[in-house]
């Protein structure tokens, strides 16, 4: 049972609800097949969009939305609201976009999403709210991720903003380490609690992955900006080019009279395949080649300072979204082949359906079954190739995936003159060295209650990809607004000690 300002889900029926609400439908002898048809969204036709880097999903039109939004059930017992980490209540926000109430659908999803414009678009609504949709068991589920986008986007362009009242100032302080998806979600609900926060980047600009890691054409930059300006106008200070753990530290930051501080620093270590011919010229992470495409706008070099790597033959190593999105960004930089190499087959791929297809919409190769050997390089020490060896897949691994198992004498070589290596992120070590006494597990990720986000260090939350490794957006934001409610107990509970900050 997840509970929702007051009411309560309970675990439904999902094929009651299906047949209830068809048969009830069907006596009405309405048009089933019409009614349950998904609308779908308009975008960018594919030889247009190689040459750009605009938003691909051009968004619903009112007309779109409330078609789209009249296709839901509202199922008694609403099982997408149990899919969804911050527990947004679909059925409300879909119903007021259904009668046309935009402005209170915005609100609604506000109560629960401090940042709806970036998950209606980033975030996997198929295996979370869409997948638990009545509808989806005989159809199409309800476009919930669309809708939501449509709510957050109408919002912006008329100037709508949450007036939600705001609690008197506590005089509590609380630092905010990082100022990804986790970092601002803490960040506002403690801001309308009436706590004061102060949010601390180690790049140039706020916003974490949602502006070095994600493309301007899936994740417009305005959008984060935006997001993070309406925090500053509530109150947050924003300190960039602060490296906490280098710059200054957890335990200097409670010297500094921080009451509480929440650690959301993502998981930005890139992991290399440690092949011969690695450290050729031309094979680079995806998330240096990415940080310098969306962070510093390199793909407009020389009108921004910092180029860019460009190959004519572009592979990259890996299928999640990363890849998928570093591929893409390959095609836009002007790139004869891009091919993704993956070691397993399609249905094993990481990524969403959605950017997949984009992905090979755009000419984006799928060489599958296939892992990489070594590199190949010529004279100059540059990347010129790469031997590859084809694979099959065995029994399931540790991650339920059948595991790839190399076929005796089926090398190859590509031919490459730049690649891309996007096979995942660690935990950066840097702060979590600097830090006596904050336990970490086996792979160096942040030890810390997955209710309440406490770490081994009293007074210290962490939350987001730092404790569970690389994840989504909204699951570092339902970490987030967990671990802000624990703050604020933290914060509000009678009798507490200087001590019990850490102090």
């Amino acid at each position: 049972m997840i509970g929702d300002g007051g009411s309560s889900y309970r675990r439904s029926s999902v094929r009651s609800d299906f047949v209830f609400e068809l048969g009830r439908s069907m006596a009405e002898k309405e048009d089933v097949t019409e009614k349950w048809a998904r609308i779908g969204m308009p975008e960018q036709e594919p030889d247009k969009r190689r040459e750009n880097f605009e938003e691909v999903p051009l968004g619903y039109t009112p007309e779109m939305a409330v078609k789209e939004a009249s296709r839901c059930l509202q199922c008694k017992s609403p099982s997408c609201v149990e899919g969804c980490p911050v527990e947004i209540d679909i059925p409300a926000f879909v119903q007021l976009i259904k009668e046309e109430k935009f402005d209170e659908a915005i609100k609604k999803i506000w109560e629960k999403n401090r940042l709806p414009a970036v998950c209606g678009r980033v975030c996997p609504q198929e295996t979370q709210c869409e997948g638990r949709c009545v509808l989806g068991k005989k159809g199409r589920p309800i476009a919930i991720g669309n809708l939501e986008r449509f709510a957050a986007d109408l919002a912006r362009r008329e100037g709508i903003e949450d007036v939600s009242p705001k609690a008197e100032p506590s005089g509590k302080r609380v630092a905010i380490v990082g100022s990804g998806p986790a970092g601002l979600t803490v960040a506002a609900d403690l801001l309308a609690r009436g706590h004061q926060v102060t949010i601390f980047e180690a790049l140039h600009k706020p916003g974490g992955v949602l502006v070095y890691g994600i493309p301007e054409f899936r994740l417009p930059k305005k959008i984060v900006a935006d997001e993070i300006e309406s925090l500053e106008k509530q109150g947050a200070e924003i300190m960039c080019n602060t490296v906490v753990g280098r710059t200054i530290t957890i335990d200097e930051l409670f010297d500094q009279g921080y009451d509480a501080i929440f650690v959301g620093v993502g998981a930005g270590l890139p992991r290399f395949m440690n092949i011969p011919g690695e450290n050729l010229v031309g094979i680079l992470s995806a998330n240096e080649y990415l940080t310098r495409a969306n962070l510093m706008k390199a793909y407009r070099f020389p009108e921004y300072d910092t180029p860019i790597p460009r190959g004519r033959n572009v592979v990259v190593i890996g299928a999640g979204n990363v890849a998928m999105d570093s591929a893409r960004t390959a095609v836009r930089l002007g790139a004869e082949t891009v091919r993704i190499v993956y070691r397993r087959s399609r249905e094993e791929m990481p990524a969403r359906a959605a950017e997949i297809h984009h992905a090979e919409e755009e000419g984006v190769e799928l060489l599958l079954l296939t892992s990489p050997i070594r590199f190949l390089g010529d004279e100059e020490g540059r990347v010129a190739g790469m031997e590859c060896i084809k694979m099959e897949l065995g029994e399931p691994d540790a991650s339920g995936r059948r595991r790839p198992i190399p076929i005796e004498g089926s090398e190859f070589e590509i031919v490459c003159d730049l690649v891309i290596i996007a096979i995942g992120t660690g935990a950066n070590p840097l702060l979590t060295r600097s830090t006596e006494g904050l336990e970490l597990n086996r792979w160096g990720y942040i030890e810390a209650d997955p209710e309440t986000g406490e770490t081994s260090i009293e007074g210290v939350w962490a939350g987001g990809d730092i404790v569970t490794g690389s994840a989504t957006v909204i699951e570092a934001m339902g970490a987030g607004r967990r671990a802000a409610r624990s703050i604020h107990e933290h914060l509000t509970r009678e009798g507490r000690s200087p001590e019990s900050c850490g102090v």
